[in-house]
């Protein structure tokens, strides 16, 4: 089966959101990724090469259709500068926010990121920390933007992301779980006393916390810079911070 035009045209159109809601797809690039996530999110649709398919065994289980192309035919439809052998049309999981099962977990909330690399890099951090689910405030950037996907390498396959509306997602969450947030005013991160489980709340990037987000939180944390009276950057990279302050949490944690 041939890559026709109306299919060329259906998979560009999913680099608009709009598109991808009413359709309910998102596009996944990349030889490692899509192999990832055929095993974990249903496939409307594979374009790969005969040396994809062959090499990772692809059959039609979990994938409405496949087609063979040429790497030249591929890049038609891709999205990158410089496509593998593999792109996959993947419909939207949609996951149901249990709370009851959240409490025995720590989480990641994010208030409004904006840029998807950085959506993206929390995402695969997440992953790697053995964070199961993050909860999104509906202003934070489409987690199927192709950035985003992109920048996850597959950890979508593992992690649940979730859009809420955050002020009530969190406040009904405050007396079961505490509620952690990065500030400049806050205490050293090092010296306070961490749970193992709980809500890790993370800022957009150029403004932070937002205020009514604040008055939730229950623990403010600083990441101190090194040497302390140095002058050094007025802040890090919102997911520098979530990378150092879930390194923190899992290290207080981590079992001999």
């Amino acid at each position: 089966m041939s890559l026709s035009k109306n299919k060329i045209k259906y998979i560009q159109s999913l680099k608009d959101k709009k598109s991808r809601e009413e359709h309910r797809t998102f596009v996944v690039e990349g030889d490692k990724m899509v192999s990832e996530l055929i095993g974990f999110v249903k496939c409307q649709l594979l374009i790969a090469t005969p040396d994809f398919i062959q090499t990772n065994q692809i059959s039609d289980n979990n994938i409405e259709e496949i087609v063979e192309v040429s790497k030249l035919e591929l890049s038609k439809a891709s999205f990158l500068k410089n496509p593998q052998q593999a792109l996959g049309v993947f419909y939207q999981p949609h996951y149901i926010l249990d709370t009851n099962q959240l409490k025995s977990q720590l989480i990641l909330a994010l208030d409004c990121i904006q840029d998807p690399g950085n959506l993206g890099t929390i995402i695969r951090l997440a992953d790697w920390y053995g964070i199961e689910n993050i909860i999104c405030s509906m202003d934070t950037v489409d987690v199927y933007n192709p950035k985003v996907v992109q920048a996850t390498m597959g950890a979508l396959a593992r992690v649940k992301v979730h859009y809420v509306d955050l002020y009530e997602c969190l406040r009904n969450m405050q007396e079961v779980l505490p509620l952690y947030g990065t500030f400049l005013d806050g205490k050293n991160m090092y010296q306070q006393e961490l749970s193992e489980m709980g809500i890790i709340v993370m800022g957009n990037e150029g403004n932070g916390i937002s205020p009514k987000i604040e008055t939730l939180i229950t623990n403010k944390l600083f990441i101190p810079n090194y040497p302390p009276q140095r002058e050094t950057s007025e802040s890090l990279n919102v997911a520098i911070a979530t990378a150092i302050i879930c390194t923190e949490f899992r290290r207080c944690f981590q079992k001999q």
